[in-house]
C-alpha cells in the first residue's frame, strides 16, 4: 500500500491492516518498527476476539552504535534495496500513489519470475 508522503507510517498502517484482513486470513503475527508502538497497538490487540493476530514491535538494542542487523526488520530494508535496482522506483516520478503501487507490484512480480526461472531452468 503506498500513501502520501504526507501520511505518517503510523497512522497509514491501519488502513494497510485492513486491507490485509480482509485478503489474508490466516495472518497471525506483525512484526512493525518501535514507531509503531502506541495506538496502534492498541488497535490490534482490540481486534483479538476476532482476529488470533498479535504485533510484535522490534526495538533497536540498547546500547548498539551504527546501523544493528535487527531480525525481520532486515528483510524490508533488502526488499527496498531491490527497488532501488528499477529507475522507475529509485525517484518519486508518478504523480498518483495507485502508479507507484503498481509499479512496485510490476518490480516484484518481475524478480519472482527471475528467481522462479532460476529454479526451472537446470
Amino acid at each position: 500500500m503506498v500513501t502520501a508522503a504526507s501520511v505518517q507510517d503510523r497512522d497509514g498502517a491501519q488502513p494497510l491492516l485492513e486491507v490485509l484482513w480482509q485478503q489474508c486470513s490466516r495472518l497471525r503475527r506483525l512484526w512493525a518498527d518501535g514507531a509503531y508502538a502506541g495506538d496502534l497497538l492498541a488497535w490490534v490487540w482490540a481486534l483479538r476476539p476476532w482476529r488470533k493476530v498479535r504485533l510484535e514491535i522490534v526495538k533497536r538494542p540498547t546500547g548498539v552504535k551504527g546501523f544493528p542487523r535487527l531480525p525481520w526488520r532486515w528483510i524490508v530494508a533488502r526488499t527496498f534495496g531491490w527497488w532501488g535496482r528499477y529507475r522507475r522506483l529509485a525517484k518519486a516520478y508518478e504523480d498518483l500513489t495507485q502508479t507507484s503501487e503498481a509499479m512496485i507490484r510490476v518490480a516484484m512480480i518481475h524478480l519472482m519470475v527471475r528467481r522462479l526461472a532460476r529454479l526451472t531452468c537446470f
